[in-house]
């Protein structure tokens, strides 16, 4: 358990969401024989009185950096104005977390209460609080600290997401408020080395077709970890596949994708063999891509801004659309970002599943749009063009967004 809980303390800073090191590094504890914290702070005696309110093994406690920190603070202080919730509209925070609380006290009782109805709670306390100041994200496990770590890393995304989304539309109503003006304005020299038109550089993935399944393994593998590397998946979110002999090597469901060694599923397309029951929960989805674009390679991920424009979507318009409650799974209308579509789309094989919407719109492309979701990209022989196609796009949705708030705001002032 100590190597665990160390090694997601360091997982968390590694993909920049906290300092990496001194008292606003993470803090993560888990509970075998003894209870074991990855290093000492002032924190963990409320936390150890959490551990003995709830049927937990591992809890996590992020302070997150900048720019989350201040997106977590803004969404934490209108949740306490209102209704004590911060409701994201992405599809994993639909998926598996549906809404996320906030306290204002770093209280034991408080967390507990959150905790036994969510995987998570957001605490926002007042700066000037001689106890405790500053905003933090917990989130428990009851098999290992990876499940904090997931749920952790997946409240940084979803607030992220949340902001700039509502932002956009806030704008577009013309109703945003000076404080979301000045936090937007505070966020940009975070995101400035990122708003760039030139092409990052490509890993360099393995080449294809590939002949064993050794090969098909290790590509797959180096491909899932480059994706985490460029920050185009958040927490493990994310899969990838690749088809040989009629049969097709997916990544395991819950599987990290920057570590896929032993978790990749070789899965008969004839249905000869169980191997798909712990295959992605889009394992339908990738086998009727394949069949409809005779693709090899599918990437995955979920890039923020391409989740961000997915959900763009006229205010106007919207509030006359009888599916408007069901954007995610039913919008009605055709809809793109340049030349990209945007489908709607839910996990499984239901009406509204991925398997329905997603292979019919890649048409003549190599890449598809899922609202809210992310983004699907494909590959003839490898994953070189699936994951530069991957990175172009959310390039571009990056540039797009900025462009468009940068109109908005134009046209606010004259």
């Amino acid at each position: 358990m100590d190597k665990l809980v160390k090694k997601y303390a360091k997982k968390l800073s590694a993909a920049g969401l906290a300092e990496k090191r001194g008292p606003l590094s993470p803090l993560v504890g888990g509970l075998d024989d003894i209870l074991v914290w990855n290093r000492k702070g002032p924190e963990t005696e409320v936390l150890e009185q959490v551990f003995k309110g709830l049927n937990i093994n591992s809890l996590v406690f992020l302070r997150p950096k900048a720019p989350h920190d201040r997106i977590i603070r803004f969404l934490a202080q209108d949740a306490l104005d209102t209704n004590g919730l911060i409701q994201p509209k992405d599809c994993e925070t639909r998926t598996f977390l549906h809404d996320l609380p906030v306290v204002n006290q770093f209280s034991a009782d408080k967390i507990i209460k959150a905790l036994k109805i969510r995987k998570t709670v957001v605490i926002s306390v007042a700066e000037d609080d001689p106890d405790f100041a500053g905003t933090a994200i917990i989130a428990h496990g009851t098999v290992s600290p990876e499940q904090g770590f997931v749920v952790a890393s997946s409240v940084c995304f979803a607030c992220f997401v949340k902001f700039f989304a509502d932002y956009l539309e806030e704008l577009q109503l013309g109703r945003a408020s000076q404080e979301s003006h000045d936090l937007f304005d505070t966020l940009l020299p975070d995101l400035a080395p990122n708003l760039v038109s030139g092409k990052p550089e490509m890993p360099g993935l393995a080449k294809g077709p590939f002949s064993t399944e050794e090969q098909i393994y290790a590509a797959i593998v180096q491909a899932g970890r480059k994706t985490v590397e460029y920050n185009l998946v958040d927490s493990y979110f994310g899969n990838l596949s690749y088809c040989r002999d009629n049969i097709l090597y997916i990544s395991q469901t819950g599987s990290s994708l920057d570590e896929l060694e032993g978790c990749i599923d070789p899965v008969p397309l004839d249905g000869s063999s169980s191997a798909g029951l712990t295959a992605s929960s889009e394992l339908t989805a990738h086998i009727e891509t394949i069949a409809q674009t005779g693709c090899r390679a599918i990437l995955h991920g979920h890039p923020k801004f391409s989740v961000i424009l997915s959900m763009d979507c006229d205010p106007k318009e919207k509030a006359l659309c009888d599916q408007r409650d069901h954007c995610h799974t039913r919008c009605p209308k055709k809809r793109f970002i340049d030349q990209v579509p945007i489908v709607p789309g839910e996990v499984g094989t239901g009406p509204t599943g991925l398997c329905n919407t997603l292979p019919k719109a890649f048409g003549n492309l190599n890449h598809v749009i899922v609202y809210g979701h992310g983004v699907f990209t494909l590959g003839t022989n490898d994953f070189n063009q699936a994951f530069a196609t991957l990175v172009a796009v959310e390039t571009n949705c990056r540039i797009t967004y900025f462009k468009k708030v940068q109109q908005l705001r134009k046209d606010l002032k004259t």
